[in-house]
């Protein structure tokens, strides 16, 4: 499908919004708007009696139903074990609900700001809220939901953009050997911690899917990567800058994080790895995603020679990386 053909989100006019809400009972006043998301479609509702509601409209063929059930469950056991998340509304005993072939869920709408993290106590706080998260996510696994793995994550997503074309003829050689390389590497790095837990987590637990509210404070929300894994998945993505500054970061964290739940610091050797992946991850989903026009439009360089130029040398740079001795404290 070429990104001038029809796409199924085109199906989500204002009347078709309106209409999915009113099969569950809620009467959009007409006031819409589309608010950033990619992967699904999320829109904010006025209604005729009430405050206004964020309605979420799952990507068509993503997850099955199963999966986006479970996602649902852990919110809810989070939510009733008064963790700070968004839950869906449950109407009628239902928090997902199907419109002619459109999977949806309907949420409160959460006002806030991303945090930034620079306080030490500010880095305490969310390692709490991250312990208590980890110690309802290890009560019991996903069954439905993904696992996070090598195969998942690197080796499809390398033979896809093969398969596809989507690698650049000159830079073709230079792919192949680095992106097989780094997987070799990731994978014999994975291998030597299969003893490592897996849990269920957030799964893209950066600071965009963390809201700081000054009336209701810091709110995790957008569960919808949610997966089985180790806990250092949640925690990586929220260090960044220098080794000093990044192992000062994570011992912020831990202060918090320990008053919960057990970290297991040999998953640190593993936060290159996660960082390999989901750099050869993000290129595929782009890729996948192409026939959406919003994705065109949002990320215009992708399909330009420049951006596979960088992304072999990103793949090269994390190479190196994972070669480097682990962040400690």
């Amino acid at each position: 499908m070429s990104p001038l053909q029809p796409h199924p989100f085109d199906q989500l006019t204002p009347d078709f919004i309106l209409d999915a809400l009113d099969s569950v009972g809620l009467r959009g006043d007409g006031r819409l708007l589309a608010l950033n998301s990619y992967e699904n479609r999320v829109y904010q509702v006025g209604l005729e009696a009430g405050e206004p509601l964020i309605v979420k409209f799952y990507r068509p063929g993503r997850w099955t139903v199963s999966a986006l059930e479970e996602e649902h469950a852990f919110v809810v056991e989070l939510q009733e074990a008064e963790l700070p998340v968004v839950a869906p509304l449950v109407i009628e005993g239902d928090s997902l609900f199907e419109y002619d072939r459109f999977n949806f869920a309907v949420y409160p709408r959460q006002g806030g700001h991303w945090p930034e993290l620079n306080q030490v106590e500010d880095r305490k706080q969310v390692g709490r809220l991250l312990g208590r998260l980890h110690l309802i996510g290890q009560r019991y696994p996903f069954q439905h939901r993904a696992r996070l793995s090598i195969k998942g994550w690197a080796i499809d997503s390398r033979r896809y953009l093969l398969e596809q074309d989507w690698i650049p003829a000159h830079l073709l050689a230079a792919y192949r050997s680095v992106s097989q390389e780094l997987i070799e590497l990731m994978q014999h790095q994975w291998d030597a911690f299969d003893h490592v837990r897996f849990l269920r987590l957030h799964g893209d637990c950066h600071l965009g899917n963390l809201l700081w509210h000054e009336a209701t404070g810091l709110h995790f929300v957008d569960f919808d990567d949610c997966l089985s894994g180790p806990a250092i998945q949640d925690v990586w993505m929220l260090l960044s800058g220098t080794y000093h500054e990044r192992s000062q970061q994570f011992c912020d964290l831990l202060a918090g994080y320990s008053q919960f739940a057990d970290f297991d610091f040999s998953e640190l050797a593993l936060i290159e790895v996660l960082r390999g992946l989901r750099l050869m991850h993000y290129a595929a989903w782009l890729a996948r995603r192409w026939d959406d026009p919003a994705f065109p439009r949002a990320f215009p360089w992708f399909d330009q020679p420049k951006f596979w130029e960088q992304h072999v040398l990103d793949l090269r740079e994390q190479l190196s990386a994972i070669q480097e001795p682990p962040l400690s404290i």
